[in-house]
């Protein structure tokens, strides 16, 4: 006959066993977690300090590493930072600590405050060291400066990883820029969780037909609103077209063999031509800014 008290009393003589086996792993578990920590602590401390000795008012821009044929393979990124050379905010690169508070990069540190979000950060910057690049605009044309920016960036750039990450599934990516062995294993997974998040978004819900149908449109009305203008507002370089040129840079240099560069190439001539404009202004050093950097052709 089976004693429940006997039965507790076994089960707690048999924990007992086991703690006595398994303490001292457990113990050296904690102690090595902890010193994980301590360290993470103690290295984040020290990243902050180098940061702290940009100086007053110079931005920190924390990013990915280059790319082998474009400054960043992440259009927030370019973004932010051609806007920085469009401002001529001073600013300095970090690559130790790419993504923020948000999970995204790129973030920026000035004056020991974290900011987070590129159009966030442009905002703030710019009422800050008054840099309001479209001052100039009517209200009406700011109404279409910002209609083009979210068409790009919650449309356009959907469709666009549809074709990176599904149809290409990151060999252009991949090939861009200097991954580690390790995270290239992991890689596989990072496509799965983008893929649910194309679903979720509703562009991973279309055939591959469809979505470069929903990219062309957006690529011809971008088109022929620039027209022949220098600029998409005009004469002038406005907050705009830093979203603008960092999302056209990831099809002109990062996209090879993609729908959206023979699009460029065969039927909006004027894009790649705003492209090349905007790079010979802004980035004199785009070689050099490259990974590994290429000489000056």
């Amino acid at each position: 006959m089976y004693f429940p008290a006997e039965g507790a009393r076994w089960s707690a003589v048999g924990l007992r066993w086991v703690w006595r086996r398994s303490r001292r792993v457990a113990v050296a578990a904690v102690v090595v977690v902890a010193a994980v920590k301590v360290h993470q602590y103690w290295q984040r401390q020290q990243r902050r300090k180098r940061w702290a000795e940009a100086g007053k008012d110079v931005v920190v821009l924390h990013m990915f590493s280059r790319g082998a044929a474009c400054p960043n393979l992440s259009p927030f990124v370019l973004k932010l930072e051609t806007y920085l050379r469009m401002t001529e905010i001073k600013y300095e690169v970090d690559y130790e600590e790419p993504q923020g508070s948000k999970g995204k990069s790129p973030w920026i540190t000035l004056n020991g405050e974290d900011l987070a979000d590129s159009q966030f950060i442009m905002d703030h910057l710019g009422t800050k060291f008054a840099k309001d690049l479209s001052a100039h605009l009517s209200g009406e044309e700011k109404a279409v400066a910002h209609a083009f920016r979210n068409t790009l960036e919650s449309n356009f750039l959907f469709a666009y990883a549809y074709w990176r990450y599904v149809e290409d599934k990151g060999r252009a990516l991949v090939s861009g820029m200097q991954v580690p062995i390790m995270l290239r294993f992991a890689f596989r997974a990072f496509l799965g969780n983008i893929k649910k998040m194309l679903w979720m978004q509703g562009m991973g819900r279309h055939t591959r037909t469809e979505v470069q149908h929903i990219g062309r449109q957006d690529l011809a009305a971008l088109s022929a609103y620039l027209g022949e203008k220098d600029y998409l507002m005009g004469e002038k370089p406005t907050e705009v077209d830093c979203t603008v040129f960092g999302i056209l840079c990831q099809v002109m240099y990062c996209s090879h063999g993609s729908p959206y560069l023979r699009m460029l190439e065969s039927d909006f001539p004027n894009l790649r031509a705003y492209v090349l404009r905007v790079r010979d202004k802004f980035w004199p050093d785009w070689n050099a800014c490259l990974d590994p950097p290429q000489p000056v052709p």
